[in-house]
């Protein structure tokens, strides 16, 4: 393992609690897709010695670690969240010696390596699930194997253990002919659920951690792990069960019943984290443990990620990235910022005083921010609200995350037929709700997978405005996976590195403040002008040092609030400006007139 030579938070100056600081306490974490990323062979999908041939990038961005999205042995049926094997690469991305290549060139760089755990699930053609399917296996029990609901002919309609529908659509269960049972699969009918109450499944879980840390990974950013713990009775019945005590509940307008209620922050997972964190990361230094918080509140993140628990150091929750869904993430409303500034407020201050907050808006399973809450109509407007929305996000406390492509201004896909769509979520929805359930008509269906379908962020990174961007070789015989956004002739990597005023190297001044200022690390966050539904408006204090941050997140003038107004006393000196994303001179103007420009984000020292 390996640390940035950089400017570290002083012991001194609080952080999460712990009785050192973590070298987490003001780095910043980019994540990349691997087969979006970059295509090192030319069959068209991203590899492992693509992304070795970007980290001098990813060095002079600046950022600390990579979390790695899965590259384990897969089918591919969710993009590799599907696991067949968890000590081997999969051949798509190259093999266990690229991986090790990868690893000592990022630490040659200063960067970490984060790799993602998939241990709620697995692929049905993993080994232990293959063997599970005998009931005289010792593998018998490592996943959730129900009989038939009793009264009903095993495998016909209706005889599902209960009527819980799974996160890809249809039931949450599938009937094997060859055990004669049905298994839950909370996700994908190819994805499985471990068992997480037998015990030998999770130390098959902590010896393969293990693995990979001696092999010189630095940590692991774990998917949807506040789902490993199931409710279940005296008896071990899941809820709904036949001849269980736990009810379920009411079947939903698509059929069937949720089970989140049930599988979110289950009553062992605080047991099963502390017995992770002793078993794999004891007398371990210098990783970083980020979980993926589905049914996580902000009060219960303050209490897992809290150093004196033993849990995880960070979590990412969801709140805030469903403040402008109505009801489900297909009916995407408009942002209400007063709303979206709660969420924050809340993360914020729950962990004032010990454990640790992951900062995000985008990543693999979101929707570009960009698109979703800034104005993309005009380049210029693109460009302010990108570097707005970045500013707003990096000023708040904790480690923030970059999404690749992020840090360019990349923009939603733009898909207008659904062949064009690769994600088994977007396609099983369009199925499910147009077909099945009949809750949207195909025309409103299309326009909400525009908005939130996961490939959104997954088309491929922009490196320059060749045919494919630069991510994989024009003249080569295969095309990207998954096509690319037509706008790369003018976003990407090649032109902005060399613009000063682009998204890019605005991205690389907030990473650097981040690295260099204390008050931004670990200051405190005080909210301002909360019910503003134009302006977001915070302060970042330490000790003698206060930072103000104004952002006007909408494309139309705003007044200075009144708190905000206050702290600026009608005075502005340039020297006191830490950033901005717009002309000091036009600032300096509409600030007189106590105005903010469309989308003009700037922190100042008060």
């Amino acid at each position: 393992m390996t640390t940035r030579q950089r400017h570290h938070v002083p012991d001194a100056i609080h952080t999460n609690g712990a009785p050192m600081n973590p070298w987490w306490a003001n780095a910043v974490v980019y994540q990349i897709y691997p087969r979006s990323f970059q295509d090192g062979n030319g069959d068209g999908y991203g590899d492992l010695q693509g992304i070795i041939s970007r980290l001098d990038y990813l060095a002079e961005l600046g950022i600390d670690a990579v979390w790695l999205s899965p590259v384990y042995r897969s089918p591919q049926d969710d993009n590799g969240y599907d696991i067949s094997d968890y000590r081997d690469i999969d051949p798509l991305f190259g093999t266990l010696e690229d991986m090790d290549r990868l690893i000592e060139r990022a630490h040659e760089l200063g960067i970490k390596i984060v790799m993602d755990l998939v241990v709620n699930h697995t692929s049905d053609e993993h080994a232990w699930f293959q063997a599970s399917r005998d009931k005289n296996s010792p593998y018998a029990d490592w996943y959730w194997w129900r009989p038939a609901r009793e009264g009903f002919e095993p495998g016909t309609p209706g005889a599902e253990p209960n009527r819980w529908g799974g996160s890809f659509g249809g039931s949450a269960w599938k009937y094997d002919t060859e055990r004669g049972e049905y298994y839950l699969h909370t996700f994908s009918k190819k994805q499985p659920d471990l068992n997480w109450e037998n015990p030998k499944v999770r130390h098959a879980v902590y010896d393969m951690m293990n693995w990979w840390l001696d092999r010189g990974i630095d940590g692991f950013r774990m998917d949807v792990i506040t789902l490993i713990s199931k409710r279940i009775d005296d008896e071990g019945h899941l809820p709904g069960e036949s001849h269980g005590a736990i009810q379920d509940l009411p079947v939903g307008e698509e059929g069937y019943s949720s089970p989140w209620p049930f599988s979110m922050d289950g009553p062992r997972l605080d047991e099963f984290l502390k017995e992770m964190r002793h078993e794999v990361f004891e007398g371990r230094t210098g990783y970083l443990t980020v979980g993926e918080g589905q049914g996580i509140s902000s009060k219960r993140n303050e209490s897992i990620t809290d150093p004196a628990n033993r849990e995880l150091d960070m979590i990412f929750l969801f709140d805030h990235v469903g403040v402008d869904q109505d009801g489900s993430k297909w009916g995407m409303t408009k942002l209400e910022l007063p709303r979206l500034k709660r969420a924050m407020i809340e993360q914020q201050e729950a962990v004032h005083s010990k454990g640790w907050a992951s900062l995000y808006f985008n990543n693999h399973d979101q929707p570009r921010a960009l698109s979703r809450w800034g104005d993309t109509s005009t380049p210029q407007l693109r460009v302010k609200s990108a570097k707005a929305l970045g500013l707003l996000l990096h000023m708040h406390r904790g480690t923030p995350y970059v999404y690749q492509g992020e840090e360019i201004g990349m923009t939603n896909a733009g898909f207008t037929k659904l062949d064009q769509y690769q994600d088994l979520e977007s396609i099983n929805a369009f199925h499910q709700r147009v077909d099945e359930a009949k809750l949207q008509d195909a025309d409103s269906m299309m326009a909400s997978l525009g908005q939130a379908s996961r490939d959104n962020a997954r088309t491929p990174m922009q490196w320059d405005s060749s045919t494919f961007a630069g991510f994989t070789s024009p003249e080569g015989s295969a095309k990207p996976w998954l096509s690319v956004n037509p706008n790369a002739s003018e976003i990407n990597v090649d032109a902005e590195k060399t613009d000063p005023d682009s998204v890019f190297n605005f991205y690389r001044r907030l990473i650097e403040l981040r690295h260099g200022d204390d008050a931004i690390a670990a200051g405190d966050f005080s909210p301002l002008d909360i019910d503003d539904d134009q302006v977001y408006a915070f302060t970042r204090s330490l000790e003698d040092r206060t930072l103000l941050c104004i952002i006007n997140v909408s494309s139309h003038s705003a007044v200075i609030p009144s708190q905000s107004a206050r702290l600026l006393r009608g005075d502005f000196a340039a020297e006191r400006l830490v950033i901005a994303n717009s002309d000091v001179d036009e600032l300096r103007q509409t600030m007189h007139e106590g105005q903010l420009a469309p989308w003009s984000a700037f922190v100042y020292q008060i």
